[in-house]
């Protein structure tokens, strides 16, 4: 499975959270989908995601903002999912580059009610950025690049509260893709690093945290290999100092790739190699347990 599909993947799993959490909060909503080369597929599984929450959309507004170089002839590709769509849902395709998405997402109406923005290919533009996180309320981002200068920076200075980032490493020779994610919500967070560790781990493609010290690609699964995690939380303890389990959790969260059930697993690990020192001493991992990196540790043999 190349890079291309497990993004698409990716969009229909996220669509599947944001668009009847967007359709309760409000009676309108922008979906922008921003494209820097011709192929659209993600844009036709969008649609048909779109379409199975037709029964939702009554007495609601959907606007599904499409640009792709080829947007002339984007209406007959899109035809045929398009013509599954309820009344709801306006599809309006725009011929650009995803630099044209300000004055599109301006001319959609999109602003004050709930945004999801997926810009995939071209640079990450800090105008983009700004008004995809300005435009929505709330307002969600997808953003997939080349590998590059990290994202998070890019994606607090435009706006958004939260972010993440992680690069997907194909097996064979094709190039690697980096991917950030931003939004104001926890729960859309989670859900996200939910659905990236749920894709398919047989995929051929594999993930590296831009924050692993090591920068050591990992395989997809629901129970990701907790190495890259331990370096970066011993990295954490480094620059910080003592940290409760509640605030490494945290860090996992919105640090780095991993879920905050991970940071438990991770934890639990470097307590049995020794390489961090809890206070109290014994009783349950809880959120309140201060963790201490202890002399000369590291990530563990198994790093």
């Amino acid at each position: 499975m190349s890079t291309d599909a497990v993004l698409r993947e990716l969009l229909v799993r996220q669509l599947d959270h944001w668009l009847p959490a967007a359709l309760h909060r409000s009676r309108r909503a922008t979906l922008a989908l921003a494209y820097a080369e011709s192929d659209t597929a993600g844009a036709e599984a969008a649609l048909r995601v779109v379409a199975e929450f037709a029964d939702r959309l009554h007495g609601r507004r959907l606007t599904v903002l499409v640009l792709a170089p080829d947007g002339t002839e984007l209406p007959a590709r899109l035809g045929a999912v398009e013509a599954t769509l309820p009344a709801e849902v306006a599809v309006h395709v725009v011929p650009g580059n995803p630099d044209r998405l300000p004055v599109a997402l301006k001319a959609a109406g999109a602003a004050g009610a709930p945004l999801l923005t997926v810009v995939d290919g071209g640079d990450p533009d800090p105008a983009l950025l700004a008004a995809a996180a300005a435009s929505g309320r709330p307002a969600e981002l997808l953003l997939v690049t080349e590998p590059g200068p990290a994202l998070r920076p890019l994606l607090a200075n435009a706006g958004f509260p939260l972010a993440t980032e992680v690069e997907l490493v194909p097996a064979a020779d094709a190039p690697a893709r980096l991917l950030g994610y931003a939004t104001g919500s926890d729960r859309s967070l989670e859900a996200l690093k939910d659905a990236l560790w749920a894709l398919d781990e047989y995929a051929g493609v594999r993930y590296r945290d831009p924050a692993d010290p090591a920068g050591r690609p990992v395989d997809i699964t629901l129970d990701p290999e907790p190495g890259p995690l331990r370096r970066e939380l011993l990295a954490e303890l480094a620059r910080s100092g003592p940290r409760t389990v509640t605030e490494l959790r945290r860090f996992a969260v919105t640090s780095t790739v991993y879920r905050a059930a991970d940071a438990n697993r991770a934890l639990t690990t470097l307590l049995t190699a020794g390489t961090v020192i809890r206070e109290p001493e014994h009783g349950r991992l809880g959120g309140d347990v201060v963790i201490t990196a202890a002399p000369g540790g590291t990530a563990g043999p198994t790093a």
